[in-house]
C-alpha cells in the first residue's frame, strides 16, 4: 500500500514524538509498504523570522510570505527541517532522500489568489510523481518540504497540508494520515470528534468552532478524498505507533475524515 504521512514542525520540537514517529514510518516500509513524508515546519520558521526581526502574521491559518520571508521559508524547511528529518529516519535503519516540492518539478505551483494578497504562498497544480517512484524502488523514503517552483520561475511557500494532500492524490495513496500535536478535530464541547464528514467540518467552520490551522487541514483533507485517496486520519503523534496497525485495527484515537454523507 502506499501511505503519505503528513508531519508538523511542532513534532521536531519534542524528540520523544520524532523518535515514535520516525520508528512507526521505519516499520511501515518494513512491512512492504512505500511511504512518502510531507513535512512542514511552521516552528522553526517562526523562530527564524524572529531572529531576524521579522514577526509573523497569519490569515485563515496561512502564513503572509514575502519575498525575505519565502527564501527564509526554503532554507528552514528545505534545509534545517528537511535534513533533521532524513535523519532521524535514519537513526532507525531507514533510508531517506530529502526533497523540496520543486526537486525534479514534482510539483508545481501557482501564486494562491487571495484577499487580502499572501505573497508567495502557493497552490499547488501540478505533479509528476516519477521521482517518488524512483526513490520508492530504491526502498527509500522521499522527505519533501512544502516548498515548490512556480511556472514563473519563483519558489513559492505551500501550506504543508496541502502538498501533503496534493501528493497523496498524484501518487494515488490509499492512506493520507496527518501526524499533528493535537489529539483530534475537536467539537463545540471539547470532545475529539471520531468521525468527522467533510460536510459536517464544513458546518463546524462556518459557526467557528474550529479555526486557524486547523482549516486549511481539513480543506486539504477533503481535496484528498474528492481525488481518490482512500482514507484520511487526523492522528496524534503521540500514538504514531498505531500507524503500522492502520488498516488492521480499529484506531480509537484522532479523527477520520470521511466524504460528505
Amino acid at each position: 500500500m502506499k501511505f503519505v504521512v503528513k508531519l508538523g514542525g511542532a513534532t521536531l520540537e519534542n524528540p520523544e514524538l520524532l523518535h515514535k514517529c520516525a520508528q512507526a514510518i521505519a516499520d511501515l516500509v518494513k512491512d512492504g509498504h512505500q511511504v512518502a513524508l510531507v513535512h512542514g515546519g511552521g516552528v522553526q520558521l517562526t523562530r527564524t523570522l524572529k531572529l531576524m526581526g521579522k514577526q509573523s502574521e497569519f490569515v485563515a491559518g496561512l502564513r503572509v510570505t514575502d519575498a525575505e520571508t519565502r527564501d527564509a521559508a526554503v532554507m528552514v524547511l528545505g534545509g534545517q527541517v528537511n535534513k533533521a528529518l532524513v535523519a532521524a529516519l535514519g537513526a532507525h535503519g531507514q533510508a531517506a532522500m530529502g526533497m523540496s516540492g520543486g526537486d525534479g518539478l514534482v510539483f508545481r505551483a501557482r501564486k494562491k489568489r487571495t484577499a487580502p494578497d499572501l505573497g508567495f504562498v502557493g497552490e499547488i497544480v501540478a505533479s509528476d510523481p516519477r521521482w517518488l517512484d524512483a526513490i520508492w524502488k530504491m526502498g527509500a523514503v522521499p522527505v519533501i518540504s512544502s516548498i515548490a517552483l512556480g511556472f514563473d520561475g519563483e519558489y513559492y511557500n505551500v501550506n504543508a497540508d496541502e502538498m501533503a494532500a496534493a501528493c497523496a492524490a498524484a501518487c494515488h495513496a490509499n492512506a493520507l494520515i496527518f501526524l499533528t500535536d493535537v489529539p483530534g478535530v475537536k467539537d463545540a464541547g471539547g470532545s475529539v470528534i471520531p468521525w468527522l464528514s467533510t460536510s459536517e467540518a464544513e458546518d463546524l467552520a462556518a459557526h467557528a468552532i474550529i479555526s486557524g490551522g486547523m482549516l486549511p487541514k481539513l480543506e486539504a483533507c477533503k481535496k484528498a478524498l474528492k481525488q481518490g485517496v482512500g482514507r484520511v486520519r487526523i492522528l496524534p503523534a503521540a500514538e504514531a505507533e498505531a500507524l503500522p496497525q492502520f488498516y488492521f485495527t480499529k484506531l480509537e484515537c484522532g479523527t477520520e475524515v470521511t466524504c460528505a454523507q
